[in-house]
């Protein structure tokens, strides 16, 4: 039997963060979630949070470029390495590779000490062999150039599938690849939705500072705010009283296509965890009725707490499959209907990094096919002259163009709108071919997709 050690009583915050990898590949869970309870179930100083965060993120954005230089130090592929281990790995190699404040022997001696007290002397040994030798030669990765390069060169490079580099190459111009790629591999801002029905963006930017918070306007969003401040959210000014929704900024334009009026009867028919939900409550002034809708009973709470922080008492929820056609008394029409729609993601890459590894091209194909489901059930219940909002967060044609293509085919009732008339006056020019299209490269934002649509009476 394994001795205890320091370790198992006191986890130190590379073992914690590989913790937080290995799940992440293994189970294929969201990193925030589980890097937000970690911090939640023990007493971290800023500095160790700090360092824990950078860890686990750093090494998911850089993890095509890690083992890419792992792999000539490994008799055998990394894939066959234990999980633990393999991670262990890649986490020692950002620090080497990305991180500064920490000497590279120290990096390396922790490392030995966490394979031993996982898994005995010769993991350790293992480990430190690998490190080693990596230091000892430090070969580095040569920028590829787009016009020149094939694209497993770029994947590596980037850190990104070859599939997905593959999909962006002709799916964007071949001069921008660079910047996307650059840009999804950058940390995703704090970003906050002003609540108008609590008080001005103006005096929430005037709360923050007296707080010697650094914070500024959004430029594309007239209610968002950007936190330069390390700082958790519920440890903000305002967030008790609801003064304010995390929401990043593409998402908050969404509900500006939609542009719901006093008095309205709306479908929210994806709503969880409900940022666009109670954007819509607010923007209508809180008047009408919001049949918020999600398959996931979790999901539909967080929209209710949402609701309720921010003082809001114009949403119902309601757990319903939106695959299948609506029944009972939400079979009654509504006069606009957003569909935030399951997607791939990947317009999200800065926040969520594991994404672009654990989902593949498969994924896109039951996605694309689900989202068309869901459109064509949705608008079942819509009005004649209604409005209808198709939104993703993701990059990928099939999930967005072709879809609304397929659906407008379809469905000659309905007429494809210009976004950019109803987006707000600053935002107008973030519209590809009618449709809302924002890039992390091009606006600092997430990645984001959406088209309105009329019903014709």
């Amino acid at each position: 039997m394994r001795k205890a050690t320091a370790s198992d009583l006191f986890p130190t915050v590379r073992e914690l963060a590989t913790e937080i990898l290995l799940k992440v590949e293994t189970r294929k869970a969201y990193a925030d979630l589980l890097l937000d309870q970690t911090l939640k179930a023990k007493s971290f100083s800023s500095q160790d949070r700090a360092l824990l965060t950078e860890l686990t993120y750093g090494t998911l954005r850089w993890k095509g470029r890690l083992d890419a230089q792992l792999a000539p130090f490994l008799r055998h592929p990394l894939q066959e390495t234990d999980p633990f281990l393999r991670n262990l790995l890649r986490l020692s190699l950002y620090q080497f590779l990305f991180l500064d404040r920490i000497p590279d022997y120290a990096a390396v001696n922790e490392a030995v000490e966490l394979a031993k007290s996982r898994a005995g002397g010769k993991a350790g040994g293992f480990v430190n062999g690998v490190l080693r030798n990596f230091l000892r030669e430090q070969r580095q990765t040569a920028k590829p150039e787009p016009t020149q390069n094939p694209v497993n060169a770029f994947a590596e490079y980037w850190s990104h599938p070859e599939w997905l580099v593959e999909r962006w190459l002709k799916y964007f111009d071949s001069t921008e690849i660079e910047a996307l790629l650059r840009a999804n591999n950058q940390e995703s801002p704090l970003v906050l939705r002003t609540n108008l029905c609590q008080g001005t963006r103006k005096g929430l930017l005037e709360l923050f500072h007296s707080r010697a918070l650094q914070a500024s306007p959004t430029l594309w969003s007239p209610q968002g705010i950007t936190i330069q401040s390390k700082a958790l959210v519920e440890n903000l000014p305002g967030f008790r009283e609801g003064r304010f929704q995390v929401q990043g900024e593409a998402s908050q334009l969404v509900t500006y296509l939609l542009d719901p009026q006093p008095g309205e009867r709306i479908l929210d028919a994806c709503a969880a965890p409900g940022g666009k939900t109670t954007h819509i409550a607010e923007l209508m002034n809180d008047t009408g009725e919001i049949v918020a809708t999600d398959i996931s009973a979790k999901g539909l709470r967080r929209v209710q707490e949402n609701a309720t922080r921010l003082r809001l008492e114009s949403i119902h929820s309601f757990q319903a499959d939106l695959s299948k056609p609506l029944t009972g008394s939400l079979r009654r029409p509504f006069d606009r209907i957003l569909v935030d729609a399951p997607c791939s993601g990947f317009g999200t890459l800065r926040s969520h990094p594991e994404i672009k590894w654990n989902r593949g091209e498969p994924d896109i194909k039951r996605l694309s096919e689900l989202q068309n489901q869901i459109l064509v059930n949705a608008t079942s219940h819509l009005k004649s002259g209604g409005v209808l909002v198709y939104s993703t967060c993701t990059l990928i044609e099939e999930e967005n163009e072709k879809v609304v293509e397929n659906f407008l085919q379809q469905h000659k009732e309905f007429l494809l709108d210009d976004s950019a008339a109803y987006l707000p006056q600053q935002a107008g020019s973030l519209v590809r071919d009618s449709y809302f299209m924002v890039l992390p490269h091009k606006h600092d934002t997430d990645g984001f997709f959406a088209a309105r649509m009329r019903k014709l009476g």
